[in-house]
């Protein structure tokens, strides 16, 4: 079942890799790049770390951790799509970062890397793909140092008011058809609210970081709460 489930998140990737970066500004009126833009910025980079991006898909984060260290980071991204990887390495080679960053194809939850190698880890908009989150977040950990910080970012729903009541129209109806429409993959987008409506609320994601190795856990929510930005520290 868990092989049935990672081939179709793989395939459906790859299905809509080329659309992918213009339907993320597009159904996000712009806004996932400033929250990439802060969970970077929420780590305390400093010179010379090496930081690992886990499904990095076309390379948005690891690009903004170049940008936010100058180019003094050695940063690796993994993701288990072909085609998102093929796209991230194009962009990466166009925007010269090609010496900094190194894309590997790899799975989150077996990471072909020795413990405590890096000194941060990022995962934007892909915990909530990975059914055995406890599992996943120990793997990070494993491959952080002690004190290395993991930042997670992830889609979640507005808390209640008018607003979730509007946004989960937009979310639940009209995102579908829009994605459907310009990505030629209705699966993928009737999946994505899906998705996000089983991923838990920040208390409970918070206590599973913990229960993974993780303190100093802190959330914030981000534009009304369609999106929660989660930072911890390896204990």
């Amino acid at each position: 079942m868990v092989n049935m489930e990672l081939d179709f998140i793989k395939g459906m990737f790859d299905t809509i890799a080329p659309k992918y970066d213009f339907l993320n500004r597009f159904l996000s009126a712009g806004q996932d790049v400033r929250w990439r833009t802060q969970m970077v910025s929420s780590a305390g980079l400093k010179n010379g770390s090496r930081i690992l991006d886990i499904a990095c898909g076309t390379g948005d984060v690891a690009l903004e951790i170049a940008r936010q260290t100058r180019g003094k980071a050695r940063i690796v991204g993994i993701d288990f799509s072909p085609g998102m990887l093929r796209l991230g390495q194009e962009k990466i080679y166009r925007q010269n970062k090609g010496e900094k960053i190194d894309l590997v194809a790899g799975n989150a939850l077996a990471l072909p890397f020795r413990n405590g190698f890096f000194h941060a880890a990022f995962i934007a908009f892909g915990i909530r793909n990975i059914m055995d989150r406890h599992s996943a977040l120990t793997a990070f950990g494993n491959v952080l140092e002690k004190g290395g910080r993991l930042a997670v970012l992830e889609l979640t729903t507005p808390e209640h008011g008018f607003f979730r009541k509007v946004y989960m129209v937009y979310f639940k109806r009209i995102l579908p058809l829009l994605g459907a429409f310009f990505s030629k993959n209705a699966n993928a987008y009737e999946y994505l609210p899906a998705s996000v409506m089983r991923f838990p609320e920040p208390p409970e994601f918070a206590a599973l970081m913990t229960r993974a190795g993780f303190k100093k856990i802190k959330w914030k929510r981000m534009t009304f709460g369609i999106v929660t930005l989660f930072i911890g520290t390896k204990a």
